[in-house]
């Protein structure tokens, strides 16, 4: 559920409602009655070292690059109006 808190409410409580959105809530923030914000928690990144995606490459099958032209062509337009 989306807390909505005033523009006031904002900055007189900032802390809080940073606390707020950290922990996980999204807050709805209002001008004279009208939505015109919403704080949300950023999704962190996920780092994948080289190496794993490397390993990842060397048991993904091969791919055909002819084949791979072929079905490509049998299903897109090739007409150039498109």
């Amino acid at each position: 559920m989306n807390r909505i808190i005033t523009q006031r409410e904002l900055r007189n409580q900032s802390a809080a409602v940073l606390r707020e959105v950290q922990a996980g809530q999204t807050v709805i923030v209002t001008r004279n009655g009208v939505p015109v914000a919403e704080l949300k928690p950023i999704q962190p990144h996920r780092f994948v070292p080289r190496a794993v995606i490397a390993a990842a490459a060397v048991r993904a099958p091969g791919v055909d690059a002819g084949q791979f032209r072929d079905d490509l062509d049998a299903v897109t337009d090739q007409s150039v109006d498109g």
